[in-house]
């Protein structure tokens, strides 16, 4: 399995324009699937998480998280927050185009750009996910960006559909035989 770089996290983009997109006169107050957070605030928080990856790549610390965040306006409508995403992640998928392959950055240890390629793709599809269980229950992870996201920060896990065992891997979903996760993390260092 290849890593995932900058194309990929475009698609992952994509995905989540095409999935939210649809439902901007929707109520974007209510809870996102069973998060605690409103589907506003995870739109803002998949905003924040990919500015913040792509501000972690461009500076290129070995041993910390930079002192920054991004605050998205209180009156921003669901449609000013999906264009927020696509600059923060079309921000994330540029610094990507130009990062050398021997880069790293910190994610709880030197990360390369594959990684911060992975996060970004899995914190978009994973609260795509969380939002539509809400908007639009209907949608599913993209398998084949599953399987990047897992060939790359959980290379052990089990085998099965990419989306479902993507979803089980975070806690969001139940695979056969197996008991649902409450606690995970990803590994992106490397």
């Amino acid at each position: 399995m290849r890593d995932p770089g900058s194309d990929d996290l475009r698609q992952a983009l994509q995905a989540l324009q095409a999935a939210l997109s649809p439902h901007l006169a929707m109520d974007w107050g209510v809870s996102a699937g069973s998060l605690a957070w409103t589907c506003r605030d995870t739109a803002a928080h998949i905003a924040h998480d990919l500015a913040a990856y792509a501000f972690q790549l461009a500076a290129a610390p070995d041993d910390v998280y930079l002192p920054c965040d991004l605050a998205v306006r209180a009156g921003a409508t669901p449609a000013r927050l999906l264009q927020v995403i696509a600059g923060a992640g079309g921000v994330l998928a540029a610094v990507l185009d130009i990062a050398g392959p021997d880069l790293r950055a910190w994610h709880w240890g030197p990360c390369d750009p594959s990684g911060f390629a992975a996060m970004g793709m899995a914190e978009t599809l994973l609260h795509t996910h969380d939002i539509t269980r809400s908007l639009d229950p209907s949608w599913a992870v993209p398998g084949e960006l599953a399987a990047l996201i897992l060939g790359r920060l959980f290379p052990d896990a089990p085998a099965g559909d990419p989306a479902a065992v993507l979803l089980w891997c975070v806690g969001r979903g139940e695979l056969p035989g197996r008991p649902r996760r409450t606690a995970w993390s990803w590994r992106a260092a490397r």
